[in-house]
């Protein structure tokens, strides 16, 4: 246990006034409370135990029981929690609410460490399950020694030893615990890897565990190194939920794909598991390959648009064809605004000068239609809006809300911030309207 003492000389600041304990009644974390103890003898930090109650068989009372007793006897604070289920049982969900009852005690008692009693066999058999399942690189870290959250850290201490030092150990030191026979069945996936590859690694060297202890510690140096890498390269081609596929293009396959797992995530959050390997390929595909505004559809009804410089990543939505009446104002669909004004020296295409006796009034504000074409201003003949479009480099998002501006025949004679049309009259000309698109 030298090592243990070590690490926790080194890591553990002991002026805590408390610091809660996982403790289940097993061998595991009863060692864990015993070492505990030691440690903190000379020190006025308190131990809380926190127990839970997973109520899935019938010894779990007098495991509750009997953690309860030692807890009074060697004068620890207890606390418990009994679970209750509305629906069926996963680990998943039994691991979840264990959590929070282990957060709601720690924020109780404004404690910053969470120790829990993983050990070494515990860290050999995750690695391999994960690996044997498909993982990423970041998966496939194992359990940490320390692992950071929000308001705590979870400490793992015993991942230095393995399951039959903790047994030896309680043999030594005579300290109680209660024995789990789930533990033995071999329904359970760990439960086969403990009892058929673990021995099988043992034999090859009594320390495996060290290794892979060794191998993921290394692991997640590596990766701190590289996510900073990707963080600095994803601020760089996303912007907005906008991805530059330009920039993204020039960087190493590697960066590329973590760079849109990132960018999912962003988007999806907590439903990032609707996203499968075979959507990201697809997307890591179309971004090479696919043509300008192509579009890839994604879960929950989410597309990506490749326009000329970005990919655009929205939620597809129906956008009703819309006309508005223009008067002197007349906020459009886009959050733009089309007003008239009095003056202004400004000569774009944000604004057009109007003389009232050549258009047919009232003046009305639409979105694009199939066909619509305009003559546009110093050219001969009128041209599409889809081409102008198309010129001006407008995604398709944009084009479904894009203002275009007619009179009460369906003359276009505006396409605001793209093209003025003939009925645009120079700066010193005769007109009496001005528009502005901003």
């Amino acid at each position: 246990m030298e090592e243990v003492y070590r690490f926790l000389k080194e890591n553990i600041d002991i002026n805590k006034q408390y610091i809660v304990v996982g403790v289940s009644g097993g061998a595991d974390s009863m060692v864990l409370l015993h070492l505990l103890e030691k440690f903190l003898e000379t020190s006025s930090c308190r131990i809380v135990c926190a127990h839970v109650h997973h109520n899935l068989r019938k010894e779990s009372d007098e495991e509750q029981e009997f953690v309860k007793n030692y807890c009074l006897s060697h004068h620890i604070l207890f606390e418990t929690t009994k679970l209750e289920y509305e629906e069926k049982f996963t680990e998943k969900i039994g691991r979840e609410k264990r959590y929070k009852f282990f957060e709601e005690i720690l924020k109780k008692y404004q404690a910053s460490y969470l120790f829990l009693a993983h050990h070494g066999d515990d860290l050999v058999e995750t690695i391999l399950m994960k690996l044997s399942r498909g993982t990423s690189l970041w998966g496939a870290c194992g359990i940490e020694l320390q692992s950071k959250r929000e308001f705590y850290t979870i400490v793992r201490p015993l991942l230095f030893c393995t399951k039959a030092q903790l047994y030896e150990y309680t043999k030594k030191q005579e300290i109680p615990y209660v024995e789990d026979k789930s533990n033995q069945d071999i329904h359970y996936t760990r439960n086969r890897y403990r009892q058929t590859l673990l021995p099988f690694l043992k034999q090859e060297n009594p320390n495996v565990h060290k290794r892979y202890l060794s191998f993921s510690q290394d692991l997640e140096e590596v990766l701190d190194y590289v996510e900073n890498d990707i963080e600095r390269e994803y601020q760089k081609v996303v912007k907005k939920q906008e991805l530059n596929w330009k920039l993204w293009l020039s960087l190493h396959p590697f960066l590329q794909k973590e760079i849109l797992k990132k960018f999912l995530f962003s988007i999806y959050q907590e439903n990032i598991i609707l996203v499968t390997k075979s959507h990201l390929e697809s997307f890591y595909q179309f971004l090479k390959e696919g043509k300008i505004n192509s579009r890839i559809s994604f879960p929950l009804n989410y597309e990506g648009i490749k326009t000329y410089q970005v990919l655009i990543f929205v939620s597809k939505e129906e956008i009703p064809d819309y006309q508005i009446l223009l008067d002197h104002s007349a906020l459009l669909p886009n959050h733009h605004r089309i007003e008239q004004i009095e003056s202004t020296e400004e000569n774009s295409n944000f604004i057009t000068r109007l003389d009232s006796s050549m258009v047919t009034f009232p003046l009305f504000v639409r979105n694009v239609r199939p066909g619509d074409t305009l003559e546009v201003k110093n050219m001969k003949g009128h041209k599409k809006v889809s081409d102008i479009f198309t010129d001006e480099k407008v995604s398709f998002q944009e084009r479904k809300r894009w203002p275009v501006v007619v009179d009460s025949t369906g003359e276009i004679i505006w396409l605001p911030g793209l093209k003025k049309t003939q009925f645009d009259r120079k700066k010193d000309g005769f007109y009496d309207i001005i528009l502005k698109y901003y």
